[in-house]
């Protein structure tokens, strides 16, 4: 999950804030969706509005989907600007260089040829965040480098690797091992067979190492803006995403990739767990995860038309109203989910302030059971009522 806002304040604010009628940037969902977006170098702007109160509406403009702050994306452009071919051909230049250094295929054929290294040879650049080959380590002379890189360590990368920690952009916050151990049990007793996670990073790994175990027979893909997982992974277990504007940053090899996981088994025995940045706008998550649920129903028969994906949407509580207004189906569950590195979001007395983050699901909350261990006790209607700790 990655959380650009410093203060908790701030992102209630804007959770409980109506469309209209307040002051700020909005973003503008097209009338229009065959109208491409000027791309900047996280994919497909969007439309935003400043709107202030009592005012009439500001000139509309483009800008970054992924970044909040103009110093980490400074990609600006008036709705109805037109622009140089000078200028196109400038920008597509500068959104080429801002891509990964290596392609998905590269960092496939390094990773294969890092695990066939003696434990001795595989190290790891904590400054470049990078797996390194022998032919890299000359490169790399003076920098903080770990060797005898285990296959514990390489399964699991969040640990490896040093959190983003730019709050306004894709500051992460790891789910904590109680949550995600939660997470794991409660999607294999629903009977879930497969677990599309979208920015979460530890659940994935988790799944997988259960799965490795012979545990679990649950597979997982993971789609997240964070390229550095690239090293990590086969083609098959991630792709490189945005989840504000559903672009795959490899192109429809990776759609094809995220198609297939959804589709399989007719669909059947698949969940999308999300957890977004909390200063993200509701609006355009919405959309990207309606078009999540529309790609699960191209493999669906039309006697199957009524059936919903199963959704995990994790957020803060106060963003309620407006995840139900684009998905009356879902409710939100008592469950305080938590994450390691942040102080804030702790579950119970544990942190200075008890997580407000919940889970919003369209599955029927009388088939979850929350762990009584941790304070969660039944009703006589079968649903968990709020612990003593809860918010």
């Amino acid at each position: 999950m990655a959380a650009p806002r410093d203060s908790l304040g701030v992102v209630e604010a804007e959770g409980n804030s109506g469309r209209r009628g307040s002051s700020g940037v909005e973003v503008v969902l097209p009338s229009d969706p065959a109208t491409p977006a000027p791309l900047c170098p996280h994919g497909p702007t969007l439309l935003f509005v400043k709107v202030s109160q009592g005012k009439e509406e500001a000139r509309r403009f483009y800008a970054c989907s992924a970044c909040r702050d103009r110093k980490d994306c400074n990609f600006f452009q008036w709705e109805d600007e037109k622009l140089s071919e000078a200028r196109l051909a400038a920008r597509e230049t500068h959104n080429r260089k801002c891509q990964p250094p290596l392609s998905r295929t590269q960092c496939v054929d390094r990773y294969l040829k890092f695990i066939e290294l003696p434990l001795s040879q595989r190290r790891f650049c904590q400054r470049c965040q990078q797996l390194l080959l022998p032919d890299d380590q000359e490169k790399h002379h003076g920098h903080q480098v770990m060797g005898d890189i285990s296959v514990t360590q390489l399964k699991r990368p969040s640990q490896l690797l040093y959190p983003l920690e730019n709050k306004k952009t894709n500051a992460q916050y790891l789910f904590a091992d109680r949550s995600c151990q939660f997470l794991v049990d409660l999607l294999s007793t629903l009977g879930f067979r497969r677990v599309l996670c979208v920015g979460t990073p530890r659940l994935h790994e988790l799944i997988r190492l259960k799965a490795s175990s012979d545990k679990s027979n649950i597979k997982s893909l993971l789609l997240d803006i964070d390229f550095r997982y690239s090293q990590f992974y086969m083609e098959d277990s991630f792709c490189h995403y945005n989840m504000f504007n559903h672009h795959f940053f490899d192109g429809t090899a990776a759609l094809d990739v995220c198609k297939a996981f959804l589709q399989e088994d007719n669909g059947e025995g698949v969940i999308m767990v999300t957890d977004p940045p909390f200063g993200g706008l509701v609006e355009p998550l919405a959309v990207t995860f309606k078009k999540m649920i529309a790609m699960w129903k191209e493999g669906q028969s039309q006697d199957d038309s009524h059936k919903e994906l199963p959704i995990f949407w994790i957020f803060p509580y106060f963003f309620e109203s407006r995840i139900c207004q684009f998905f009356p189906s879902f409710c939100m569950l008592d469950y305080q989910v938590d994450y390691d590195n942040h102080a804030l979001y702790k579950h119970g007395k544990t942190g200075r302030k008890q997580s407000p983050v919940r889970i919003f699901t369209n599955i029927p909350p009388n088939k979850i059971t929350l762990p009584m261990e941790e304070g969660y006790r039944m009703v006589g209607n079968g649903t968990i009522a709020s612990s003593a700790e809860s918010v």
